[in-house]
């Protein structure tokens, strides 16, 4: 009853990712990262006082759910690559690692309140700290630097910005074009993106939901499983951060190729594990997903910038968003299916394995370096 609250959550942050790209587009990421605080800290408050199943699905699910896509990957990306260019990618990722750090400092607290106090006054906490600290951070961005005066990059002038935008142009017709949603959903690019998010995506809610379970299940102990999981998180930090840089300098296809491939590679050593649990192969496993598949994050807001760029791009972005938050859903319940159906994680596994090599292809297709060049290949086209 508890996770489908969280699965209903997904629901409803894909149904409120278009409605908050035009929300950005029109208001900015105030009122947008505000109005996330202010529905997280109301589920938080009010969940401890359920009584009913509907109220955890209105409290934990529509609130908090729906409040945490307004202040984390979804929300982020949609004004945070205007204000960069040249190192988009590591901006990102920077910003994206906070998710890493959070778990590795939040989790193991709440863990503990909740062993001492129980999960209501752990829930009233939350929306404490919520409150104070999200509610006035989320104060200080700005849509575009442009809003302030100043340019992406912190370049001094505007024509200092417009000279290092206009270098890295590879196709200038499209380029030119003022992309709306429905203009951008009319090409084949804006698909191809959809397509390698939600198969992102898949690979990579299915092993983070359900790979506690299975190793548990392959003989691990609960303490390995959980400790493998949360090194995941604390990997991942200089994971993104490494990627990110890397994705400015040899292209974003490279980097979502890597991350696809990370995700493959965790879910061979799963696969492998079964018939041999060793530690080599759990370190694979953390490594690969952590170190490798979480920088997908790093570049899951640029590969969009640079092709559909321009005054409308939170729309865009926030229609794309249907599709990953849709492969986030679909790849841990389509995994417990057929984990129900055939008392096994393999074949399920190799579908994962299957939706991360279309995902990298799809992206590969949509094609970013064909509109606007990385900072370290903008020599190659001049």
């Amino acid at each position: 009853m508890t996770a489908g609250a969280f699965s209903f959550g997904f629901l409803v942050s894909a149904i409120l990712s278009p409605s908050l790209g035009r929300l950005m587009d029109r208001r900015g990421p105030r009122v947008v990262m505000e109005m996330g605080v202010a529905l997280m800290a109301s589920g938080l408050l009010l969940a401890p006082l359920a009584s009913q199943p509907w109220h955890l699905y209105v409290t934990l699910g529509v609130f908090v759910g729906g409040g945490s896509v307004c202040v984390s990957y979804t929300g982020q990306s949609l004004y945070l690559p205007n204000w960069f260019v040249r190192r988009r990618g590591l901006a990102l990722s920077i910003a994206f690692s906070g998710v890493g750090v959070g778990s590795i400092i939040l989790l193991p607290w709440l863990q503990t309140l909740i062993g001492r106090a129980g999960w209501r006054a752990a829930c009233w906490a939350l929306a404490v700290l919520v409150l104070a600290v999200l509610a006035p951070l989320n104060l200080l961005p700005r849509r575009r630097p442009e809003d302030m005066g100043l340019e992406p990059d912190g370049d001094a002038s505007s024509r200092a910005a417009t000279g290092g935008q206009a270098a890295n142009v590879v196709d200038a017709a499209w380029a030119a074009v003022d992309w709306t949603l429905g203009r951008a959903a009319r090409t084949a690019r804006f698909w191809w993106i959809m397509v390698g998010y939600f198969g992102g995506l898949f690979a990579w809610y299915a092993v983070q939901v359900h790979q506690t379970k299975y190793l548990i299940e392959i003989g691990w102990s609960p303490g390995y499983a959980a400790w493998a999981l949360g090194f995941v998180s604390l990997v991942a930090i200089p994971g993104q951060i490494v990627l990110g840089h890397l994705s400015d300098r040899i292209g974003r296809e490279w980097v979502w190729t890597v991350g696809s491939l990370g995700f493959a590679i965790c879910y061979l050593a799963l696969i492998l594990m079964r018939h041999s649990p060793t530690p080599a192969l759990l370190w694979l496993m953390v490594v690969s997903q952590g170190l490798l598949g979480y920088g997908l994050t790093s570049v899951v807001g640029a590969i969009p910038a640079e092709i559909f760029q321009g005054r409308h791009y939170g729309s865009i972005f926030g229609t794309m968003m249907l599709a990953a938050i849709g492969g986030g859903a679909a790849g841990p319940w389509i995994t417990g299916v057929i984990y129900d159906a055939t008392g096994s994680y393999t074949p399920a596994f190799w579908m994962a394995i299957g939706f991360s090599a279309l995902s990298a292809v799809a992206i590969w297709l949509a094609a970013p370096r064909k509109v606007r060049a990385v900072a370290g290949r903008v020599h190659l086209i001049r």
